[in-house]
C-alpha cells in the first residue's frame, strides 16, 4: 500500500513538472513567432479571450480562504518547496502538506472546470 502511494506521488510530481514545461513552452511560443503582424483578426480574438480568462482567474483567486491562498500561491506560483513555505510561515512541513491538501479539496468542491472554458 505504501509503495503504491509513493509511486502515485512520484507520478504526480512528474506530471506537474511536465505541465509547467508545457505551459512555459506555450508562453514562449508567441514570442518566437515570425509573424510580422501578430495582431491579425485571429490573434486579437485570442488575446481578448486570454485577458478574459486571466481576469476570471484573478477574481476566483480572491474567493480562496486566506490560509489556503498563501500556501497555494507560494507552492504553485512562486514554486517554493514545502520546507521553504514552512520556514516562511513558521509551521511544520506536515502543516504545509495538510494546508495544500485541504486547499486542493476546497478548489475541487467550489470551482467547476466549465467556468474556465
Amino acid at each position: 500500500m505504501t509503495r503504491i502511494a509513493v509511486n502515485r506521488a512520484i507520478d504526480f510530481k512528474r506530471s506537474a513538472s511536465r505541465r509547467r514545461e508545457e505551459m512555459t513552452a506555450e508562453m514562449e511560443e508567441p514570442l518566437q513567432s515570425s509573424d510580422p503582424y501578430p495582431y491579425t483578426e485571429h490573434g486579437v480574438e485570442q488575446e481578448v479571450m486570454l485577458n478574459e480568462t486571466t481576469e476570471l482567474v484573478r477574481k476566483k483567486l480572491h474567493q480562496i480562504p486566506a490560509n489556503y491562498h498563501e500556501v497555494l500561491t507560494a507552492y504553485y506560483i512562486h514554486h517554493q518547496s514545502y520546507q521553504d513555505i514552512a520556514n516562511a510561515h513558521g509551521v511544520s512541513v506536515k502543516t504545509v502538506e495538510s494546508k495544500l491538501y485541504r486547499a486542493k479539496q476546497w478548489l475541487r468542491n467550489n470551482w467547476k472546470e466549465e467556468e474556465f472554458l
